[in-house]
């Protein structure tokens, strides 16, 4: 992973690499890891977190393992592309949880969806009942995804 930013030295792009990776390691192990002592390490981290490079830990689940092995893309349009319904699309949009992702796009659609549920009935019901519905919706167009290639960050 190529981490670019002025403020920040190679300790800090280290400590950013290993942490995107594992979270979950000791301070201790992340000092030795990048070459700095415990405390110049804790201090960095601190940092980087008070800074917003570092905005939280979470577990990773498996979305397989719950059952939510259905992803399918959605293409959005909209009949109305000014701020004010941009706003009320992207408020309405974080209201659903099946939609994993979305992001505004410059193409000919405006948004693209990750919705993943647990099958192709529920897929229906949630473009049917709640994506259809969302504010200044025009049309939409899906596409299943048949296998995860590469997820995640890193």
């Amino acid at each position: 992973m190529q981490m670019t930013s002025p403020e920040l030295d190679r300790f800090d792009r280290a400590i950013l690499q290993v942490m995107a990776a594992d979270g979950r390691i000791s301070v201790t192990d992340l000092a030795r890891r990048i070459g700095l002592s415990k405390s110049p390490t804790q201090a960095r981290l601190k940092r980087l977190e008070q800074d917003g490079y570092i905005t939280g830990y979470r577990a990773i689940l498996d979305p397989i393992r719950l059952g939510l092995d259905h992803v399918a893309f959605v293409e959005v349009r909209l009949s109305d592309t000014r701020e004010a319904a941009l706003l009320a699309f992207n408020k309405a949009v974080a209201e659903i949880p099946e939609i994993e992702q979305c992001h505004m796009l410059a193409a000919n659609f405006d948004y693209l969806l990750k919705v993943r549920v647990r099958d192709m009935a529920a897929y229906r019901a949630v473009l049917g009942e709640k994506i259809s519905s969302l504010p200044h919706v025009a049309s939409t167009s899906t596409y299943v995804a048949m296998q995860a290639v590469k997820e995640g960050m890193l």
